[in-house]
C-alpha cells in the first residue's frame, strides 16, 4: 500500500472513531431504553471498524 492510501485510511479511520464517540454520547445523554443500546451497539460496531481501519493503515 502507497503512503498516500495509508493516509487516507487512517483520516478515515478518525473520523469514523469520531462518529463513534459523538453517537455514544447522544445515545447516553439523550435517548433511554432500547433505542440508548441500539444506538450504543452501533457506536461500538463503528468504533471497532475504525480501529481496524487505523490498523491496516499503520501495517
Amino acid at each position: 500500500m502507497d503512503a498516500m492510501t495509508k493516509m487516507w485510511l487512517s483520516l478515515a479511520a478518525i473520523l469514523v472513531m469520531g462518529l463513534s464517540v459523538f453517537l455514544i454520547t447522544f445515545a447516553r445523554t439523550k435517548t433511554k431504553g432500547v433505542i440508548r443500546g441500539v444506538l450504543s451497539l452501533v457506536a461500538f460496531v463503528i468504533m471497532l471498524a475504525g480501529f481496524l481501519a487505523g490498523l491496516v493503515s499503520i501495517t
